[in-house]
């Protein structure tokens, strides 16, 4: 079972990002981290790669229930996104809450990772 879920768009690297983020803010999330890969690794290692970011992604009211249903879920938040240029293709993809929270055994964290999932595939597939 594959643990994201991906698609191949047409339009530039810059561009996804900004489309990433009003499709989220549209469904309820906010972006509570960014992470440019592409820039940490040229700083820390030295290294060339390619556009890369991880938006780490909040909808709060499903933040608060997932925590008051498991204390710990928090090791598990928030939702990541990518976007990402390979071989002059752009991509955006989610992780499939479903899939993450499969390992806690929570069939009431379950049905809340359901509706996260259904809201990041339609962020997905709006762009």
């Amino acid at each position: 079972m594959s643990y994201g879920y991906k698609k191949l768009i047409k339009i530039s690297y810059p561009e996804a990002i900004i489309k990433i983020k009003e499709a989220l803010q549209k469904e309820g999330f906010g972006v509570l981290t960014e992470i440019d890969v592409k820039a940490t690794l040229k700083k820390k290692l030295g290294v060339d790669y390619d556009n890369y970011i991880i938006l780490g992604a909040c909808n709060p009211p499903f933040a608060y229930q997932a925590l008051q249903l498991e204390k710990d879920i928090g090791l598990l938040l928030p939702c990541n996104i990518i976007v990402y240029e390979s071989q002059g293709q752009t991509f955006v993809a989610s992780i499939r809450p479903t899939v993450a929270m499969n390992m806690v055994n929570n069939k009431e964290l379950h049905d809340v990772a359901v509706q996260v999932e259904a809201k990041l595939k339609i962020v997905i597939d709006s762009i």
